[in-house]
């Protein structure tokens, strides 16, 4: 079964409860239960991570990548505007990931329109509210993230990280 890595970022522990005007009402609880059932509809495994720590985001994408994962929904939350490592981290892994954004990054603050960390995704969602992460996942589906786990021997699909 293909996995995505749901990888959220600053503050969005408290997602429901931080600027409810902008993000909306949904908390991060919601949002997982939400691309659950998208997942289970459409026969994918979703593992969720959240870290208010660069470094901890980006061994969870390291993490993605020695578990085999298929794809990564990345909202890296203000990270998104300047952490290259994160980028790096991106990078260095072969899996096509979405970046989301709740709200419309591209009609905020100046300093929140660059993502630094979109030039290493596939696609960059803004704007859509919560749903953006279920069409994150359709979306790695329709970019060939399926064909891409198809493709891979199955013994590679589960590689243990080195100890």
């Amino acid at each position: 079964m293909p996995t995505v890595v749901v990888v959220n970022g600053p503050n969005l522990n408290r997602l429901g409860t931080r600027e409810p005007e902008i993000y909306g009402t949904t908390t991060l609880a919601g949002v997982e239960k939400m691309v659950r059932v998208r997942g289970r509809e459409i026969g994918w495994k979703v593992e969720f991570f959240q870290s208010n720590h660069e470094g901890a985001l980006i061994d969870r994408v390291h993490a993605a990548a020695d578990s085999g994962a298929d794809g990564i929904i990345l909202n890296g939350a203000a990270l998104t505007h300047y952490s290259y490592a994160l980028a790096d981290a991106l990078r260095s892994v072969d899996i096509p990931t979405v970046e989301v954004h709740i709200s419309d990054i591209h009609s905020r603050e100046s300093w929140r329109r660059r993502s630094v960390t979109g030039d290493a995704c596939i696609a960059v969602l803004a704007g859509l509210g919560v749903e953006g992460y279920t069409t994150a996942l359709d979306l790695l589906v329709e970019r060939g993230a399926v064909a891409r786990a198809r493709r891979r021997p199955a013994a590679t699909r589960k590689r243990k990280a080195p100890t």
